[in-house]
C-alpha cells in the first residue's frame, strides 16, 4: 500500500467545512481547480460519483463510508489498483481540522503508488485551502 495525507486546520466550524464538501461532491459547488464530481444517487454510501479532474478524463467512484460532518471516503479501481480518497473533520481547539487522505492499494500498489501517487495528492495543500476558502461562504463568513 502507498499513502499521502495532507492536514490542515480551519478557524471554520466542522458544519461549514463538511457542507462544501458535500457540494463539492454533489456536483454543486466548482471552483478553481477543483475536479468536477456528478453524483448518480444520493449524498450516501454505496453511491457513484463520476470525478473529472482538470484537464483529464472522467472516472467513475463509489462512496464508501460517510459520516456527516466527520468523514467522507470514495474508492476507484483500475483493474487491480484501487484508489482510495478520504477526508476526515475532526473539532479542535479553534476550529476544525481537516485530513485528506490518499491511499493506493492492490499488487502493483507498490511499484504504481510512488510514482502515481504523487501526482495525485501533490496538490492536496492548494486544494484544501481553497475548500477552506469555498466553506466560509457556508458559513457565512467574509
Amino acid at each position: 500500500m502507498w499513502t499521502n495525507e495532507y492536514t490542515a486546520i480551519s478557524s471554520l466550524p466542522a458544519q461549514a467545512i463538511w457542507n462544501a464538501l458535500k457540494a463539492l461532491h454533489e456536483g454543486r459547488l466548482t471552483y478553481e481547480g477543483s475536479d468536477t464530481f456528478v453524483l448518480h444517487g444520493p449524498f450516501a454510501k454505496g453511491s457513484r460519483v463520476s470525478v473529472t479532474p482538470v484537464g483529464q478524463d472522467t472516472f467513475e467512484s463509489t462512496i464508501v463510508d460517510l459520516v456527516d460532518n466527520v468523514t467522507y471516503a470514495d474508492e476507484t479501481s483500475f483493474g487491480d489498483t484501487k484508489l482510495l480518497f478520504r477526508h476526515t473533520l475532526v473539532q479542535v481547539e479553534g476550529g476544525t481540522q481537516v485530513t485528506h487522505r490518499l491511499e493506493i492499494s492492490g499488487p502493483s500498489a507498490a511499484e504504481v503508488g510512488p510514482e502515481l501517487g504523487p501526482q495525485i495528492s501533490g496538490d492536496f495543500d492548494v486544494s484544501m485551502s481553497r475548500l477552506f476558502e469555498q466553506a466560509k461562504e457556508f458559513a457565512n463568513i467574509g
